[in-house]
């Protein structure tokens, strides 16, 4: 069976550091898949790309087929692997303006890795602070590991192999949910069904008719 992973990474610059760890998460992520009998696919979202149409999708409240192409992206994949720079001690404002274009049930027990990167290791708290409790209120299932790495993880020294270590928890912990959502492992799936994830690109169903809703006005 083939899991397909999303890698949303909100980096500006070309290269950029962001989409570098975004990398070499996502292929931690489907090594550590592949190694428990199953396949990964990874979708890659650039939002540097989609600045212009998550501007006009706030703007004017109507996404743009790009955007309805990502929200489609999004919610029918098995993962998510979210990546952004740190700026004034917290995320990107392109990052927010992704996240804030979803439907508030898109990512209904989504498997999630949180990932951030900095010029300096002071800005570590961001994932605990900002990204992981962004996530949570969308109803992701957010690893317990998340990866952050400063200007000076990038060595071969003794900080650039923590973070490998990092990535690799990360990884192994994503690819557990992912693959647990089939096989049933206890302690990662919920014993109940979880709500449905919504794109936000078609309209919903699933409420109360408008007839149902007058008679229940009127009595």
């Amino acid at each position: 069976m083939t899991r397909t992973v999303v890698v949303v990474t909100a980096g500006l610059s070309q290269p950029s550091t962001t989409r570098l760890i975004a990398d070499r998460i996502a292929a931690s992520t489907a090594a550590a898949i592949s190694a428990r009998g199953e396949a990964a696919e990874i979708v890659v979202l650039e939002l540097r790309e989609l600045a212009v149409d998550l501007a006009t999708t706030t703007t004017t409240a109507m996404p743009t087929p790009a955007i309805t192409r990502a929200r489609e992206q999004i919610s029918g994949a098995d993962a998510l692997i979210a990546v952004t720079p740190v700026f004034t001690a917290s995320y990107s404002g392109l990052f927010k303006m992704f996240f804030d274009s979803l439907d508030p049930d898109a990512l209904n027990a989504m498997p999630t890795i949180i990932a951030a990167t900095a010029g300096t290791p002071r800005h570590s708290l961001v994932l605990d602070h900002a990204v992981r409790p962004l996530l949570t209120y969308l109803r992701a299932v957010v690893v317990p590991t998340g990866v952050f790495a400063a200007t000076e993880d990038f060595g071969g020294d003794e900080a650039g192999a923590a973070l490998g270590q990092r990535i690799r928890r990360a990884a192994e912990e994503l690819a557990a949910l992912v693959v647990a959502e089939r096989s049933g492992v206890e302690g990662f799936v919920p014993t109940e069904p979880h709500r449905p994830r919504v794109t936000g690109t078609t309209v919903r169903t699933d409420g109360s008719g408008f007839r149902d809703l007058l008679r229940a006005h009127l009595g």
